[in-house]
């Protein structure tokens, strides 16, 4: 994965740089045209277990540039080394390190793409459960909210996704939680209580074996009375944005997501 992402080319004017904030090890994406003090927290995918900033800076790059903020990519603990809460732990911490340098929060935007979409999710009940301020909003793609896997997509879509299955998913749950509960909120976010959280986009595939939790974030988000937009695009598959150097589609739903991000920043 890292190969994949270091070989593919990135916004012309965009550079990037290591970076640790709050003790995390990341990545700094910046791309031209970022406003000033204006900051993506991006969390890669990789179902907990694979991916790092260099796997996902091409996409990275390209959601922080249709939003005109610096992306920051932190390289949170993976299971089976760092089990469950590491990944909800990293993230926390660098969103407070933002906070500490003086970042607004209605500055910082979170997004993250399928493992990385769930924990943006689970970031967002970590800051409510501490009292933390809530950014300016949250990007969730074809995200992975639900390690119980008991959606009916699960199924549903088995025969048509090329990427995501069910045992692979089963594999990767088991390696990060160790046999925790699966139900935790912080693991799974569907069981959350997301009253009190910033807007959230979800864009998800319609050809995706997760899509399901896509579907079930949304209704338990608008549940809890949060503003949030759901984009199933049709015939897409997981994560299909990443392929924005070479799919229209891929290339329009992170112009929408910059548009919807840009218009909801302090």
């Amino acid at each position: 994965m890292d190969a994949v992402g270091e070989a593919s080319a990135l916004p012309n004017g965009c550079f990037h740089e290591p970076l640790t904030l709050g003790g995390v090890k990341g990545e700094r994406v910046a791309p031209q045209g970022a406003l000033d003090g204006r900051r993506l927290l991006y969390l890669h995918g990789g179902g907990y277990t694979i991916g790092s900033p260099r796997s996902h800076r091409p996409m990275a790059a390209r959601i922080a540039e249709a939003a005109r903020a610096i992306a920051l990519v932190p390289d949170y603990r993976l299971g089976p080394e760092a089990r469950f809460p590491g990944a909800v732990e990293d993230a926390t911490a660098v969103y407070r390190a933002l906070l500490d340098a003086g970042t607004d929060p209605g500055q910082i935007a979170v997004a993250g793409d399928s493992a990385g979409g769930g924990l943006a999710m689970a970031l967002a009940l970590s800051l409510k459960a501490q009292g933390m301020p809530q950014p300016s909003s949250y990007v969730s793609i074809s995200p992975w909210a639900d390690l119980t896997q008991s959606g009916a997509s699960y199924r549903a879509k088995a025969d048509v996704d090329p990427v995501i299955t069910k045992p692979g998913l089963d594999q990767m749950a088991l390696a990060y939680l160790g046999g925790l509960d699966p139900n935790d909120p912080l693991a799974s976010p569907i069981f959350g209580d997301f009253e009190g959280v910033a807007p959230v986009l979800i864009q998800t595939g319609s050809e995706e074996a997760l899509l399901s939790d896509s579907v079930t974030l949304a209704d338990v988000l608008a549940h809890a009375r949060v503003e949030v937009r759901l984009e199933v695009w049709p015939e897409m598959i997981h994560v299909f944005q990443a392929y924005g150097a070479v799919l229209n589609a891929a290339r329009r739903a992170i112009k929408v997501a910059g548009a919807w991000m840009d218009e909801r920043f302090a």
